[in-house]
């Protein structure tokens, strides 16, 4: 299965770095190394090549012998998805279906259908998931439903009402 973190079976993290290379050319990133291992230790190692990845970029190999100065950042923690979950607990459900307060009932469920492929349980049925990430799954697939529910009961009727005709769609000849 794949693991985002794990490269050739061995466990990969990621210290928080600013490099600076001998053409003084500066990057933020995080420098992998496996776990276990301190960054002196890596540093000290006869390997050649460090694996870099830049914040937003793609992971690249780069030569020990090219830099020039590594500085650690204390890059702050993300939040537990617990925590983000709990402090979204207002429902607005224009935004959380991602539409404006004047979108039409198809725009509400084009917005649904998007978001519940996106969140379905089914989707990621397959793949081996930390607890915390199905959990945030199917809560948000719940609150897409929820919005759903809440956008769709209000437009429906306008739009039936709409549809509703005052003359009859057939009427049969009189009888002779």
């Amino acid at each position: 299965m794949f693991e985002r973190n794990r490269i050739d079976n061995v466990d990969q993290s990621g210290i928080a770095v600013e490099i600076t290379t001998e053409e003084g050319d500066r990057s933020s990133g995080k420098l992998l190394i496996a776990q276990g291992r301190t960054l002196a230790e890596v540093l000290n190692s006869p390997a050649a090549f460090l694996e870099f990845e830049p914040w937003g970029g793609e992971r690249a190999f780069v030569a020990k012998s090219s830099l020039r100065a590594i500085r650690l950042v204390n890059a702050p923690r993300h939040e537990s998805l617990g925590q983000r979950l709990s402090a979204t607990a207002e429902f607005d459900p224009h935004s959380i279906l991602g539409v404006t307060a004047s979108a039409t009932l198809d725009e509400v469920k084009s917005a649904w259908h998007r978001l519940s492929k996106l969140y379905h349980p089914d989707r990621y049925a397959s793949a081996d998931l930390p607890a915390e990430v199905v959990e945030y799954l199917s809560v948000m697939a719940r609150r897409v439903n929820a919005a759903y529910a809440a956008l769709e009961s209000t437009l429906a009727p306008a739009r039936r009402q709409a549809a509703t005709r005052s003359e009859p769609i057939y009427t049969s000849r009189p009888r002779a």
